[in-house]
């Protein structure tokens, strides 16, 4: 479902009440492993941005996306067996509870691996 939206609560709001509860889940993991980062609507889809994305998120019908871009995925892969996931892609299905602490350690790592490129 391709959703325009002006900001990540007007997206949510979009969804049924069962897939919006996934997906403040998700934004809640997010602000809270990057607390100054700041959030967006990017490429149709909620982000959150800490000098450049960190990471974007989006409802599809089966499962919410993350993205977190190549990198964010290759250094987490060897924990990613119980979901679908590709280059820059993981897909957690709506029936399963998310990975909290997975999803918090993939935007932390996106987080420090940002501040340490702008640091050079």
């Amino acid at each position: 479902m391709n959703i325009k939206s002006g900001n990540i609560d007007e997206y949510i709001s979009k969804y049924s009440a069962e897939v919006q509860k996934k997906l403040e889940q998700m934004r809640a993991i997010i602000r809270k492993a990057a607390p100054d980062a700041e959030e967006t609507i990017s490429y149709s889809m909620p982000a959150f941005r800490q000098k450049n994305i960190l990471v974007y998120f989006a409802a599809f019908k089966n499962h919410i996306g993350l993205y977190p871009t190549a990198s964010g995925v290759e250094n987490f892969k060897h924990e990613l067996n119980d979901y679908n996931w590709s280059k820059g892609a993981i897909q957690f299905p709506y029936d399963k509870p998310l990975p909290f602490d997975l999803i918090s350690r993939i935007v932390k790592f996106r987080v420090s691996e940002i501040e340490s490129k702008s640091k050079k």
